[in-house]
């Protein structure tokens, strides 16, 4: 199963980047030939900024299965297996509740501005939509980090290709 929403996720975020790309050239060459033109795809600027934030949150999990996480595990690796794995256990117990939680208010807030009815300026689609990005991306980091808790999943050992990379600098 982990096999397929991996590919979700990487299929997705990839797609975003480059239509984002895609996008952003497309508006700075209008800009610069198009003239009054131009003002016709104001939009863009807009669709790349809710995109970008779908990339980020959507990018949650896979980045914490990687260890691409900004953490500190200068003490944490040092420490005597007896007394890492505990600590390990309690890094993912509290990295799940609190995700859970953040997804818990991110479906409070999407469901608030649903119902006022906000629409974006240029696109002029539900600000609503923007707020299920936090949903998705911390109930995917949540899923990582209850994978991790109940060892299907190795976050804290880092791939040989990082070891050696870290080793020659």
């Amino acid at each position: 199963m982990m096999k397929y929403i991996r590919l979700a996720e990487r299929t997705t975020l990839v797609t975003l980047f480059l239509t984002m790309t895609a996008l952003f050239f497309f508006s700075v060459v209008a800009r610069e030939v198009g003239g009054t033109f131009a003002s016709r795809f104001a939009w863009i600027e807009e669709a790349v900024r809710l995109m970008n934030t779908f990339l980020v949150f959507l990018a949650l999990g896979l980045a914490l299965e990687r260890g691409r996480h900004v953490g500190i595990d200068t003490l944490r690796d040092r420490l005597r297996p007896a007394l890492r794995q505990p600590l390990l256990k309690l890094i993912d117990a509290v990295g799940f509740t609190f995700s859970l939680y953040l997804a818990w208010l991110g479906y409070g807030l999407a469901s608030f501005v649903m119902n006022t009815g906000q629409r974006s300026p240029t696109l002029d689609i539900p600000m609503g939509y923007v707020y299920i990005a936090p949903i998705i991306g911390f109930s995917l980091l949540a899923l990582r980090y209850a994978l991790s808790f109940f060892g299907v999943i190795d976050r804290f050992t880092k791939p040989a290709s990082d070891a050696d990379a870290e080793a020659a600098s």
